[in-house]
């Protein structure tokens, strides 16, 4: 078993009957979904989920997890993610995929958020292994670009994987990478 896969089960731990569990997106967040879908198989563990993306959606919907769309929700007992960068005082980056206002509106509504990460994870200060991703509305994008330039910001759009135009969010949004 590995480090992600025990912080997932440590986090599943939090779960209790009757919650509304928000799902992260991601390879730990996987194995938080497997886990609960075996404590509700194994131990009928009752609860509703919330994804913040398709994926995990779909994997939860896979799994016969019961899951309720953001629309109808207004606040959220526990959500679980990943995280992409941890600093010492506990500041996140994540975003690194394509769900970055799902992730953070769930993390938000949240009672409780959970991040689960390895060692790998930490660092000493926010970009050291990444650029910091921010999801900008399409039509709006030079003008993002331009205010976060005045405050010192350097970069651009995200490519696609193929590199023959720009990265799309599940929601329709460029992301900018800086």
């Amino acid at each position: 078993m590995n480090d992600k896969q025990l912080v997932a089960l440590h986090a599943a731990k939090y779960v209790k009957d009757g919650m509304l569990v928000g799902l992260g997106t991601g390879s730990t967040a996987n194995y938080f979904i497997e886990e609960l879908a075996r404590l509700a198989r194994e131990q009928g563990l009752k609860f509703t989920t919330i994804a913040s993306s398709t994926i995990s959606a779909q994997k939860a919907q896979s799994l016969q997890l019961p899951i309720v769309a953001i629309e109808h929700v207004s606040s959220i007992d526990l959500y679980v993610d990943g995280a992409d960068e941890i600093t010492p005082d506990n500041t996140l980056l994540k975003g690194r995929g394509s769900d970055l206002v799902k992730e953070k509106l769930l993390a938000k509504a949240a009672s409780q958020f959970i991040a689960v990460a390895d060692a790998s994870k930490l660092v000493n200060y926010i970009g050291q292994n990444f650029t910091i991703p921010i999801e900008v509305i399409p039509f709006a994008w030079q003008m993002a670009k331009k205010n976060l330039e005045a405050v010192g910001g350097i970069g651009d759009l995200r490519p696609n994987a193929a590199k023959d135009g720009f990265w799309i969010t599940s929601h329709g949004s460029y992301v900018l990478e800086v």
